[in-house]
């Protein structure tokens, strides 16, 4: 009889370790599997440094729209994507070539040789050689102008120089919207173009 207690004491030993294992172990693997996260940005960053474009795109032609009309359309041979950054921007390395529309459809250009846009502000920050020409054949020349999309609006605190048929402006700034019926050049001084009449 001690034999036989002994015997099934034994046998259900190993059954309750068992058990004891098994759950071990599940709870292991369920706290694993909810521990891990599918976090996109985190998979694109593997492999890649935070100095690293997380792409590079060629030829590309950018359009912004607000309420179905087409306010900007922007052009540049190459486009890098810092995307991956906590305050996220394009870089445009070989320039833009930018149209902007008003709210009636006219359009002004303005090219650059260098641009980044960024993401969260929605600025478009254009600097080197940047040339502005208006709808009306106003020209701004500046060597840096940012572009606010949101507010449709023009401005920089560099120095400008404005041309229009009638004067040559030279200002340390310049602030417009986008039609330029506000359009101002900060800080001016230039030469006026004045037709004389004979009576």
């Amino acid at each position: 009889m001690d034999w036989a207690k002994r015997y099934s004491a034994k046998l259900i030993m190993p059954s309750r370790i068992t058990y004891t294992i098994l759950n071990i172990v599940t709870v292991i693997a369920v706290t694993m599997f909810f521990s891990c996260q599918n976090n996109l940005k985190e998979v694109q960053k593997i492999g890649i440094s935070e100095n690293e474009p997380i792409g590079i795109a060629k030829d590309i032609s950018l359009k912004y729209t607000d309420s179905t009309k087409l306010k900007a359309h922007l052009i540049s041979p190459k486009m890098m994507d810092y995307s991956n950054r906590d305050f996220a921007f394009n870089e445009f390395p070989e320039g833009v070539h930018l149209t902007l529309f008003d709210d009636i459809g006219r359009k002004s250009t303005v090219v650059s040789d260098y641009a980044i846009a960024y993401d969260h502000t929605n600025l478009i920050d254009l600097q080197g050689n940047v040339v502005l020409t208006t709808h009306d054949g106003n020209v701004l020349n500046a060597e840096q102008l940012y572009y606010d999309q949101v507010k449709d609006w023009l401005f920089t605190n560099q120095p400008v120089k404005f041309t229009t048929q009638d004067a040559t402006i030279n200002g340390g700034g310049f602030d417009s919207n986008l039609d330029f019926s506000k359009a101002s050049v900060l800080e001016n001084s230039g030469t006026m173009y004045i037709e004389e009449k004979n009576n």
